[in-house]
């Protein structure tokens, strides 16, 4: 009945309130209104928004007024009459605690509740008139109160039509600064940095971290209206605006940075993450269905969970069972795990898995191919010139501070990395890379920095012709007193190989692919995952291949194969491993490590759809060009044509259609060899193919 307002998922103005239910008691009512107003008058205490901390604090007196009059109501005989005004009034109430928590927020939204001061107003006038209207409709002469709390409803009601609702002079001031400083930017000027410091002060960002939420609270805010709301032109035009205020006051106005991320928040009854994250292990969040990580959990009445579209699909193939147990379903609803979907983010964050929530539509990043307004564009600019300027002429601390604004700025906008290139960043980020006064955190924040401007067209470009090849494979050695550095490193090397060019200019560099093995045999996961991505995506240029096996890598893939309990570096080995494969060389290779049976058994096991493809075509490779002993090996397992048929149906698209042509490959040598026999060692039944 008591909503409580603390709702991450609740988006700042918006009250989902709910209306008791028709058959609620009496007693239990005012028992849940008064508990309402108590969280409301809690809110005396806390620190209110400067623009409506008046109003704040107005609409508390009203609700501690009516905590009076309900206390009052409780210890009279109520009649069912009252129900219908009582609950108009608790939902209400319910929104009212929803509007102070959001003026008490402090998580970036300040900058985004000074420009909405007057639409914050309105909603205290109207709720609290709606107060007053909840009490008018109450019968309360059928009540045996007294006459103290007669005049208490009065003096609430008199109130609630009288008080009147308003913006401080201050706030609007600081409003119409804001709005004179995006008109500068919209007219290609910059803005006076007192002025920008201004505002930050009134609305108390003080510290770099304060404006980092600023900055991100926004862009959640535009990638919200984006998904949902693309009608809303003026208000996405206004928060993009707001995006380029706040991103050029963080790089402009602070020195230092005090944190580079949000505090971590600890709810009551919860571990710490470092205790808790360290204790799980990725195969817990996987589905039983799909073997996948799970996006969008959700748990049946067995108390099992599972995937919300792997267990859809069940239930809509006719199954009342749950896959687990076996056991009979009285229902097939089910509920959304939400604590587990948190844990899985968190776990998935600690681990550098991506994540993409299923039950909402994914980020597209192509929105963010324009600035969204014209003040937006041009603070960008303005921002990436300082950032600019600062590599290239500050000191040791402003260059590292510069490359860690341009590793934030360029991570999931492409308008922030044209702008950062086109203001000439990457040579100033290149010559980082080899500083000799570094402790290892500019290097880090540096090759960052490239391996998200690696994404942008032009930038590959640049970095080719500045010589960062040679920077970047130096940094998988160089970069040993950071690991975070190397890592970054292997995936950018990942990008450029997205260009044949590269590839092969890549792969000629002195031992850059040995430095990529090796990293897959230190067993850091995030370093080996993407040394394994970069190997893959050097093997795209032919002449690389045998530069991998000369550097031992199969061996060592073989062992990832054996020993990972990681599903995403099996997968990706199996990839490395099929890509090497398609020439004689390197199928010859992994026959003679002995990885045949290790990949059979893969096959044979549960596995994500990714690994089984990438078995599928790394067996139907080696019996291409491994020779007919691979193939006959492959005939006389027992169990492969099985896992190969279950593909057909199962399997993605590619590896029903490699499964297929494996199929087809077996099926030809058997009919060759086995004249003399009667015995079937493969199934025919099942069979598409007619022979």
């Amino acid at each position: 009945m008591i909503h409580k307002p603390n709702i991450p998922t609740r988006r700042i103005l918006t009250f989902p309130a709910v209306h008791p239910c028709e058959t609620i008691a009496p007693a239990t009512l005012l028992a849940s209104l008064i508990c309402l107003c108590r969280s409301a008058c809690d809110y005396r205490s806390k620190s209110f928004g400067s623009s409506n901390a008046r109003n704040a604090r107005q609409t508390i007196r009203q609700v501690g007024n009516l905590l009076i009059l309900l206390q009052e109501i409780r210890f009279s005989a109520v009649p069912d009459s009252i129900l219908l005004g009582l609950s108009e009034l608790h939902f209400t109430l319910q929104k009212v605690v929803y509007l102070l928590d959001d003026c008490t927020r402090d998580d970036g939204v300040r900058i985004w509740m000074l420009m909405e001061s007057d639409r914050v107003a309105n909603h205290f006038r109207v709720l609290v008139r709606e107060m007053a209207t909840a009490l008018e409709v109450l019968p309360l002469e059928a009540l045996d109160l007294p006459c103290e709390a007669m005049e208490v409803a009065e003096l609430v009601t008199r109130q609630a039509r009288e008080t009147r609702f308003r913006v401080g002079a201050e706030a609007q001031a600081a409003m119409a600064t804001v709005l004179a400083i995006l008109s500068r930017f919209e007219s290609g000027e910059v803005p006076d940095r007192g002025e920008v410091k201004r505002v930050l002060d009134y609305i108390g960002v003080k510290k770099w971290s304060d404006c980092y939420r600023e900055v991100n609270f926004l862009d959640s805010e535009i990638e919200f209206h984006y998904s949902n709301n693309k009608e809303m032109r003026r208000e996405l035009q206004l928060l993009s605006s707001l995006l380029g205020f706040a991103s050029y006051a963080r790089c402009v106005l602070f020195d230092s940075v005090d944190g580079k991320s949000d505090p971590p928040v600890h709810c009551e009854g919860e571990s710490r993450d470092d205790e808790l994250l360290g204790s799980l292990d990725g195969d817990d969040f996987r589905c039983p269905i799909s073997l996948e990580i799970m996006r969008d959990p959700v748990t049946i009445e067995t108390g099992h969970t599972y995937e919300r579209c792997s267990i859809l699909k069940w239930f809509r193939a006719g199954n009342a069972t749950c896959p687990n147990t076996g056991n009979k379903l009285s229902s097939t609803e089910f509920v959304p795990n939400v604590a587990l979907k948190q844990l899985i983010q968190r776990y998935c964050l600690a681990n550098g898995i991506p994540f993409v929530d299923s039950s909402r539509k994914a980020r597209d990043i192509t929105r963010t191919a324009a600035a969204g307004s014209l003040a937006a564009e041009f603070a960008m600019k303005a921002a990436a010139r300082f950032l600019a300027d600062k590599l290239l002429g500050g000191d040791y601390k402003w260059r590292n501070r510069s490359a860690y604004e341009i590793r934030l700025l360029s991570k999931t906008s492409i308008f922030n990395r044209s702008c950062l290139v086109e203001a000439g960043v990457i040579p100033a980020l290149l010559e980082l890379l080899s500083s000799e006064e570094d402790d290892g955190s500019c290097q880090e924040n540096a090759i960052a920095a490239l391996l998200n401007l690696s994404k942008h067209s032009r930038s590959k470009a640049l970095i080719a012709e500045n010589g960062g090849l040679r920077f970047i494979v130096d940094m998988l050695k160089k970069g040993v007193k950071v690991e975070a550095a190397r890592q970054h490193a292997a995936a950018t090397l990942f990008y450029l190989s997205s260009v044949e060019e590269y590839r092969k200019l890549i792969g000629e560099t002195t031992e850059a692919i040995s430095y990529l093995v090796e990293m897959v045999k230190e067993a850091n996961y995030r370093g080996e995952k993407n040394a394994l991505v970069a190997i893959y995506g050097l093997l795209m240029h032919s002449g690389n291949q045998w530069r991998v096996l000369a550097s031992g890598a199969v061996p060592l893939l073989l062992d990832v194969l054996i020993s990972s309990d990681r599903h995403e570096l099996v997968t990706d080995s199996l990839a490395v491993l099929a890509t090497l494969a398609e020439k004689p060389e390197g199928a010859k290779a992994i026959i003679r490590c002995g990885a045949l049976p290790q990949v059979v058994r893969i096959l044979a096991a549960a596995n994500p759809s990714a690994t089984m493809e990438h078995c599928v075509c790394l067996l139907l490779a080696i019996s291409i060009n491994g020779g007919e002993d691979v193939v006959a090996y492959l005939v006389r397992s027992p169990s492969l044509m099985g896992s190969l048929y279950s593909q057909l149906s199962e399997g993605t698209s590619r590896a029903s259609k490699k499964a297929g042509a494996l199929i087809k490959v077996l099926h030809e040598f058997y009919e060759r060899t086995s004249s003399t026999s009667k015995a079937t060692v493969l199934p025919r039944e099942r069979f598409v193919h007619a022979w």
